[in-house]
């Protein structure tokens, strides 16, 4: 059964509307786009229906803003009523290219300025909405997630904010942790992965790409990636090696322990092509560092597949190891910001989500099942059969 077929009787919870957060209003009007081709596709299957009377819009996109006085301080407007309806708000809390001024001095907007704005627009609700649901891709305070000494629980601490605030269900991709669910056992949180659309860009930017045993290996870079490189090989029916991250404990350096050695893990990697898997890519360090191992070891290409790239300390050391032969190629989602000097790269290519987005925001607007949404494994098999009958 397809997708749109699952919903042809299904009755929608109430009105779907959406709300971008400063930084995603780009996002928002192509998930709309998608969402708009979504209802007047489900409208031809069912046209006799009243629900075509009182559901059909042209547009699905609620205007909001959070202006900020020369404080700093800031205030959430709803500009359109939501009374009624079922509110997706949209929020890339890693979007580092919105700025505002305070006291005449220009600063960007950090993780934690857009968190409060997501529960700035959500007070500006004032309980109105039917439904509260935040589309939060790279979840907030994610890698602080778990507690090892006097340390503050950021992320359960946030999930528990907002479900305080009313907020029914989070939607979120690929966290640092799936356990962090936990938080909040009662309320919907839903956690996506990429998966189908990382074979999709790799297939359409690598042609030749030879998915055999002989010929391809998933690399997980850390113990932490190591279901994500599982999964990869035995979809892919190929290989799996790892490495073993040795860090120096006894000190911080840029709030991290330093990485003393990558030990690999694995079987030889001469003349093969080689898929590292992993959820993000901060600083890279790691990754490069691993990239060059993998070299060492004889792989003939090497290409990166990661969730959210941040690129925190800028794109020269990617440049000079790409110029140096030491990876072939990166791709990551646009679940995040992508800057315009990333998106130039001749090394980088993006994994598109908005359509995905807008197939679970409808998904859960309508109150059926995901299952046919996230089962990656049949979308990768028939991936898999239409790439070896080209």
């Amino acid at each position: 059964m397809s997708f749109l077929d699952t919903m042809v009787n299904a009755i929608p919870v109430a009105p779907l509307k959406v709300c971008a957060l400063p930084g995603c209003e780009d996002k928002a009007k192509n998930i709309e786009n998608y969402l708009v081709d979504l209802q007047s596709r489900l409208l031809e299957k069912r046209p006799a229906s009243e629900l075509n009377l009182h559901y059909n819009t042209d547009s699905f996109i609620i205007d909001c803003e959070c202006p900020r006085f020369g404080s700093g301080e800031a205030k959430g407007i709803i500009k359109q009523s939501v009374r009624g309806a079922d509110l997706y708000i949209l929020a890339d809390v890693c979007n580092y290219s919105v700025k505002y001024k305070m006291h005449g001095f220009e600063n960007r907007l950090s993780p934690d300025d857009h968190f409060q704005n997501l529960k700035r627009i959500i007070a500006a609700c004032m309980g109105k909405a039917h439904r509260i649901n935040v589309v939060m891709p790279f979840l907030y305070e994610s890698r602080q997630h778990k507690r090892s000494g006097r340390e503050s629980l950021d992320s359960a601490l946030a999930l528990k904010e907002l479900t305080d605030m009313g907020v029914s269900n989070i939607i979120t991709f690929d966290t640092h942790d799936p356990k962090i669910v936990n938080a909040v056992p009662l309320h919907g949180f839903d956690n996506f992965y990429p998966s189908y659309q990382f074979c999709q860009a790799l297939f359409k930017r690598v042609p030749d790409l030879k998915v055999d045993s002989e010929h391809l290996m998933t690399i997980s870079p850390d113990e932490g990636a190591m279901s994500r490189a599982k999964y990869f090989a035995n979809i892919l029916g190929v290989d799996m090696g790892m490495f073993y991250k040795r860090r120096d404990y006894s000190r911080v350096v840029n709030g991290k322990n330093p990485i003393v050695a990558h030990e690999f893990l694995g079987a030889s990697l001469k003349d093969k092509d080689v898929i590292v898997l992993d959820d993000m890519i901060a600083s890279g360090e790691s990754m490069l560092h691993v990239a060059a191992q993998l070299k060492d070891r004889g792989a003939r290409r090497v290409f990166v597949c990661t969730t959210f790239g941040l690129f925190t300390e800028g794109l020269e050391a990617f440049d000079k190891y790409y110029e140096d032969g030491l990876f072939d190629l990166i791709i990551t989602t646009d679940l995040t910001y992508q800057s315009p000097d990333l998106l130039s790269r001749p090394w980088y290519e993006s994994a598109k989500l908005d359509k995905y987005i807008a197939n679970i925001i409808y998904a859960t607007n309508h109150d059926v099942s995901l299952e046919p949404i996230i089962d990656n494994t049949s979308k990768i098999n028939g991936l898999l059969k239409r790439y070896h009958n080209a």
